[in-house]
């Protein structure tokens, strides 16, 4: 059995990079060394090292982005399964049907990204959030979902990983996301109101894979008020197209 790759290793470390710069709120190196937690010395020597290696950018300007290098590993990864592909016209009848905006979030190795958005036609949308958009698991209605739908133990881990990275988040505790998290269970989909923006929030479910695994969520992202007064009809909607993707994905990538 190959040993155990350590949990301070420099690969580790430079993969926490690569995930924190496909935030497009990442930038600077300072951007960087807070998201991953890591010191400004060692975030500079990993970095410089990524740009060197073609698999981050350095501009004029010293901010930082994603190299070409990890496109190319992208592009041949999405010649298998690519979620945001299955999602597209789900994303787009949910907006014809209803007029906000459609979100697909995957889950990404404890946290949950933003992959694609289908922005709606409603006077007032939701800007809060775009695509690269990373967050910890429980934050967001897509982000709850994800969470909601792992099994309890690895739910229990993940949101021991989520309580430390709250301060954003002030409106949030563990004990708020873990009961929202049972309550989305119970009824079937997340109600994501008021917590993170005024006024404004979401509702979710779980794209689930042939195993039962959440490879991400749909959500539609108004108004608290809109999404209120629509909860159920919203809800049965995006569980209708949640298992077009996932019989979709299963056809594509199920066992064989």
């Amino acid at each position: 059995m190959p040993d155990r790759i350590p949990r301070s290793s420099p690969v580790q470390r430079a993969l926490s990079i690569l995930r924190a710069l496909s935030d497009p709120q990442v930038r600077r190196l300072s951007d960087v060394a807070r998201a991953t937690g890591l010191d400004p010395a060692t975030t500079s020597r990993l970095l410089e090292m990524l740009v060197a290696e073609g698999f981050a950018t350095r501009d004029a300007r010293r901010r930082f982005g994603i190299g070409a290098e990890v496109f190319q590993l992208a592009d041949v990864a999405q010649r298998r399964v690519d979620l945001r592909a299955l999602a597209r016209h789900s994303l787009e009848r949910l907006v014809e049907e209803f007029g906000d905006t459609a979100v697909l979030t995957e889950a990404s190795r404890g946290e949950s990204v933003c992959t694609h958005i289908e922005l709606g036609t409603y006077a007032i949308r939701a800007n809060y959030v775009e695509v690269g958009t990373r967050r910890p698991l429980g934050v967001g209605a897509g982000s709850m979902a994800v969470l909601a739908w792992l099994p309890a133990a690895e739910r229990t881990r993940r949101l021991q990983h989520t309580s430390r990275r709250l301060a954003a988040y002030p409106r949030l505790t563990p004990e708020l996301i873990a009961r929202e998290a049972e309550a989305a269970r119970e009824r079937g989909h997340v109600m994501f109101l008021d917590w993170v923006v005024e006024h404004m929030g979401g509702i979710a479910v779980p794209i689930l894979d042939y195993e039962g695994q959440p490879l991400g969520a749909l959500s539609i992202a108004a108004l608290s008020e809109r999404l209120r007064a629509r909860e159920a009809r919203l809800a049965r909607r995006l569980k209708d197209e949640a298992r077009r993707i996932s019989s979709a994905w299963t056809r594509r990538a199920g066992p064989r």
